[in-house]
């Protein structure tokens, strides 16, 4: 572990340990925390928080890093002929001078061509590019981590099976009697077509042709930001109409309100009870995969709570790779989970999110404007894939909800 890291570990122990005191005395003494105490305990809570996004953050350049050092470990052996050829094409692409002349040559734009369309055809990233962008965007995003994905070529997309409608239970009967007929048993299934997503990345001209600059690295870390955010906030509230169907979002095709919970809630603030109502709500084969999402704001709520025996439901990790847990399950922070505590609103949810699925389109295309932004020394680059997703098992989701 580095120095840094355990630093800011230590300070989030003393962060913890600070709120947890105040709570504590104030409980002891039977009473409420008052206007300072309050206010202490927010600014503690504040720093914890602040201090694990600044530790997940560090180790994650920390792996970037020593993944960065492996793939230039990699660049040392000899690739293909054609795929070296697409690198070399692609690194051009990236850094022409366009206002003195440069333009790729014949052989090198027929590397990177894929089809044609109106705008005279696009062109297609190397393969390890893709790879690179593609691993940016689970980075940042919390269900591409946790669901179950599909890649896809077929411009009608995906289709899956589901059980609407299960048989009875079967029955006692004699050797001789006919076994009685059951019409209940009905199939439905689930389709994902992957929509198109697009974003337009400017990068400075002059900084695309500075020395000691990796043009490849500064458009990859700009586009996986991108489309990571854009895909979060679909896959968490996205309305399914021409975009993928969010967890937040109900809906007969995905999470109906059904396993809307919320008992026992109070308008503005949850209440153990009703956290344990959620948990339990779940069947147990879900439970063993399942986890808590939250916004950080539902989350500071979540962390005053204690049980009827005056123990925290909630433990904040205190070891360097670990995560926080609410009732026994891990718990998930996104920054686009819904956070408004008002009559009526989803709040969280607990759920097995590999129910969760996603489906990419292989066509990572990008595009570069010379002309477009030349007045303010600009190159555009603009990316496009197709993508869907939706939760497809609405009983393996619990979703929480304000009364």
């Amino acid at each position: 572990m580095s120095v840094k890291l355990r630093e800011m570990l230590e300070k989030r122990n003393v962060a913890v340990t600070a709120a947890r005191a105040m709570v504590d005395k104030a409980d002891s003494e039977k009473r409420s925390l008052n206007e300072d105490e309050q206010r202490q305990y927010d600014a503690h809570l504040d720093e914890a928080t602040t201090l694990r996004e600044n530790i997940d953050r560090e180790q994650k350049l920390i792996d970037e890093e020593k993944r960065e050092l492996g793939i230039k470990l990699d660049q040392q052996t000899d690739k293909p002929p054609a795929e070296e050829a697409r690198s070399k094409a692609f690194r051009k692409l990236l850094t022409l001078d366009v206002g003195n002349g440069e333009r790729l040559t014949a052989e090198e734009y027929r590397t990177l061509t894929a089809g044609n369309d109106t705008a005279a055809g696009f062109l297609i990233t190397p393969q390890e590019f893709v790879k690179q962008l593609i691993a940016k965007v689970k980075d940042q995003v919390f269900l591409r981590a946790a669901a179950t994905n599909f890649s896809t070529t077929n411009a009608s997309g995906l289709g899956f099976p589901t059980l609407e409608n299960d048989l009875d239970d079967t029955e006692w009967s004699t050797e001789i009697k006919l076994a009685t007929e059951d019409t209940k048993l009905g199939f439905g299934k689930r389709e994902l077509k992957p929509h198109p997503l697009k974003k337009l990345v400017k990068i400075s001209d002059k900084l695309l042709r500075a020395d000691g600059i990796d043009p490849e690295a500064i458009v990859m870390d700009r586009a996986g930001y991108k489309f990571g955010i854009t895909e979060e906030k679909a896959f968490l509230s996205g309305t399914g109409n021409q975009q993928p169907l969010g967890l937040f979002t109900a809906s007969a095709l995905g999470i109906n309100t059904d396993r809307d919970i919320s008992t026992d809630m109070k308008q503005t603030d949850f209440t153990a009870d009703a956290l344990k109502a959620v948990k339990y709500s779940l069947k147990a084969q879900y439970m063993t995969k399942a986890s808590w999402l939250f916004h950080r704001d539902a989350v500071a709520k979540i962390a005053k709570l204690k049980d009827g025996n005056g123990q925290y439901i909630f433990e904040m990790a205190e070891a360097l790779g670990a995560i926080d847990t609410l009732m026994g399950r891990p718990l998930a922070m996104s920054e686009y989970a819904p956070n408004t505590f008002t009559t009526g609103k989803y709040v969280g949810m607990f759920g097995d999110f590999s129910w969760y699925y996603i489906a990419t389109s292989l066509g990572l295309r990008v595009k570069r404007l010379n002309e477009l932004f030349a007045a303010t020394s600009e190159v555009g680059f603009i990316f496009d894939m197709e993508v869907d997703g939706m939760p497809v098992l609405s009983e393996a989701f619990a979703r929480i909800k304000t009364a």
